[in-house]
């Protein structure tokens, strides 16, 4: 039976999808690592690692939202990249 949502009732896919997550969120807060694990991805970006700084960048202000979109008078493909503080590029 489906339900108005579309998932049917008792799809537990999320739940089966998280496990990996949830047993490194365990050991991260059992081991009180968290205050570790992102004094070490600050060093990191300190170094210029480029992925670290991502990292860091990317929680500290959002990821930058982009969209595509179609549709053209003429049919043709128009992308717009938006910025989250600047609007459509």
């Amino acid at each position: 039976m489906v339900k108005k949502g579309g998932a049917p009732k008792g799809n537990n896919n999320a739940a089966k999808a998280k496990i990996w997550s949830d047993a490194i969120r365990k050991s991260v807060l059992s081991r009180k690592l968290l205050g570790t694990m992102a004094d070490k991805l600050v060093e990191l970006a300190l170094t210029g690692d480029l992925p670290a700084l991502k990292e860091v960048g990317d929680r500290l202000e959002g990821k930058v939202p982009q969209g595509i979109e179609g549709g053209g008078p003429n049919g043709e493909l128009i992308i717009k990249f938006t910025s989250a503080d600047k609007g459509v590029l």
